[in-house]
Formats: C-alpha cells, structure tokens, sequence
C-alpha cells in the first residue's frame, strides 16, 4: 500500500480521536503514521500491516493505561479556595452556625460552624473544613470550654 494512504489514514484516525478523546484512534492513528515510514523505505504490503499491528499493540497495551493513570490523578497544587482547604485560622468574632468572622491567610473571611450546635468564641483556632460561596466553614482545633 502506498505511503500516503496510510497517512490518510492516520489523519482520518486522528480526527476521530478528536471527537471521541479516548485515547485509542490516537494510538491508532501513530501506527498508522509508523506503518507510513515502513512503507516509504520500500517495504512490502506485509512488513507495513505488521508494523501498524505491533505499533498498534504497543500503543494500546503500554502506552495508554499509563496514559490514563495519569490522567486519573488529582493535581498536585490546588489553586483558589480549595487550596484554602485544611488551613488554621483564627477567630475574630464568635463563629456560630449562622454568623461568624475569622482571619485566614492574612484576610477576614465569613465563617460559619460545621457542628451547629457549636459556638466557637474570639480567639480560638479553627480548621477549615471547606469552602462555600466567602464563607468559610470551620471546626475547631481544640475541645472547647
């Protein structure tokens, strides 16, 4: 087969992977661009559909289960107010289930109580425990009085 249809043919597979982004067509689609090469030195019909099966395989079996482990991960940093998440802040006004305000990172944020039946006082340090909106929902560090 000449070495411009399996470049057609990588392209096709390729624009595939472009609307199904799973990973495959793409793999597919560099087998074909090897089997391309194979066939631009002059090798046979033969040598090209081994070529593009063992690039095939060698795509599919090894390179895209790492691929898609690494995709799976969860970033390394977080960014915004999830990275706010987990941080010691201090109260500087009485923290209850609906109203409260404490210092996080330098800043005054709103802050309500995880456990509503807790009333946090000035002073006492909190553990964020997440984010919603600007108010920051806490629980404190330490068994309170």
């Amino acid at each position: 087969m000449p070495w411009f249809v399996w470049l057609l043919t990588a392209a096709a597979l390729g624009a595939a992977e472009f609307l199904t982004l799973t990973l495959v067509f793409g793999l597919l689609a560099g087998a074909a661009v090897v089997a391309a090469v194979v066939a631009g030195v002059g090798i046979g019909l033969l040598g090209q559909l081994v070529a593009f099966g063992v690039a095939a395989a060698a795509g599919l079996v090894i390179v895209r289960p790492v691929a898609l482990r690494q995709t799976a991960r969860q970033p390394l940093t977080r960014e915004g107010s999830d990275a706010l998440i987990g941080k010691r802040a201090e109260v500087m006004q009485e923290v209850t289930a609906t109203r409260g305000l404490i210092k996080l990172s330098g800043e005054e944020w709103s802050a309500r109580a995880l456990d509503e039946s807790l009333v946090i006082p000035a002073g006492a340090l909190v553990d964020v425990m997440e984010i919603e909106g600007a108010t920051a929902i806490v629980y404190p560090r330490d068994l309170l009085p």
